[in-house]
């Protein structure tokens, strides 16, 4: 087993296999990003104790002393702030190789997971956490964070409280989100989830669909508004409560949103953006561009 204490902006490069990365820390900022070589700790910004970094069986850990993985389950997560009042702040970088399993628990760091091929779970309590162009299958759980999916194909699975879902050219095979008041927008790409299930209580929830889409579809909302941009679908309900259901395509996949009070807008994605950078402002800016529409004035008028 190696050990490591830092109190002060240090960079280690660890020769030995890495198969599983677990960081926790409070606040500051965590960066893990894949490439080939050597595993590369950096520790840019630290205040407060020293983080503690140790190797064992392919296992790298950096945490505090005091802190557990089993504080940052989700049910323990509004807990995290409170009990650690002092001070501790550290900006935290890491390359890892692709396959690396990552288990990151974080009480309001930013966090940021690129390229990973292995399985990802992240918790936190109101730090943002982005995720790019991830493979393996991710679980991501705030309470007040937002969360920003990026080109992320594995199986994606999200649950915060009141904070944001957003999800840009989503291809994941199943993709399953629940808020209590964060709003969800998710524009899905071509090949995108065969299985989507997004349940929510009074967040607004947004999705736009590529042109052409295979899903069978039930939104539902109890006293939220909805609209949709697709003929094929039906709307119907009674004493308030509203529904949108059909099929799209050959109906191969699915396609689920239930709100209370929250507002389900489907929107459909042109045909011209289906091979548009991410990074582009359409691809980007689709809530926009979609209002911009003369078939979108439903929900201009909702928002």
């Amino acid at each position: 087993m190696s050990e490591w204490s830092i109190d002060a902006p240090r960079t280690l490069t660890i020769e030995q296999p890495v198969d599983r990365l677990l960081v926790r820390t409070v606040t500051g900022a965590v960066n893990v990003v894949a490439v080939e070589g050597p595993t590369r700790l950096e520790v840019t910004e630290i205040e407060g104790p020293p983080l503690k970094v140790s190797l064992e069986g392919g296992e790298l850990t950096v945490t505090y002393d005091d802190l557990v993985w089993k504080d940052f389950q989700w049910k323990s997560l509004p807990a995290i702030i409170n009990r650690w009042r002092a001070k501790r702040r550290a900006v935290v970088s890491l390359t890892v190789a692709p396959g690396t399993r990552i288990e990151l628990g974080t009480a309001s760091s930013e966090t940021v997971i690129s390229g990973i091929s292995g399985p990802v779970t992240v918790h936190s309590a109101n730090g943002a956490i982005t995720l790019v162009r991830l493979t393996g299958p991710v679980e991501a759980n705030t309470v007040s964070g937002n969360v920003q999916a990026q080109e992320v194909s594995g199986d994606l699975k999200v649950n915060t409280v009141s904070g944001e879902l957003t999800v840009f050219e989503g291809t994941s095979d199943k993709l399953k989100a629940n808020s209590i008041s964060g709003a969800m927008t998710l524009d899905l790409a071509h090949h995108a989830a065969t299985s989507v299930s997004l349940t929510n209580v009074s967040g607004e929830v947004a999705v736009r669909l590529p042109a052409p889409t295979d899903a069978q579809v039930r939104a539902n909302t109890t006293s939220g508004d909805l609209s949709t941009a697709f003929d094929e679908l039906r709307v119907g309900g009674t004493w308030g409560a509203k529904q949108v259901t059909g099929t799209l395509g050959k109906g191969t996949g699915t396609l689920k949103i239930t709100t209370v009070s929250g507002a389900v807008a489907l929107l459909r994605r042109p045909a011209a953006e289906d091979d548009a950078p991410v990074d582009s402002p359409r691809a980007l800016d689709f809530g926009k561009a979609d209002r911009n529409d003369a078939d979108r004035t439903d929900w201009e008028d909702q928002a």
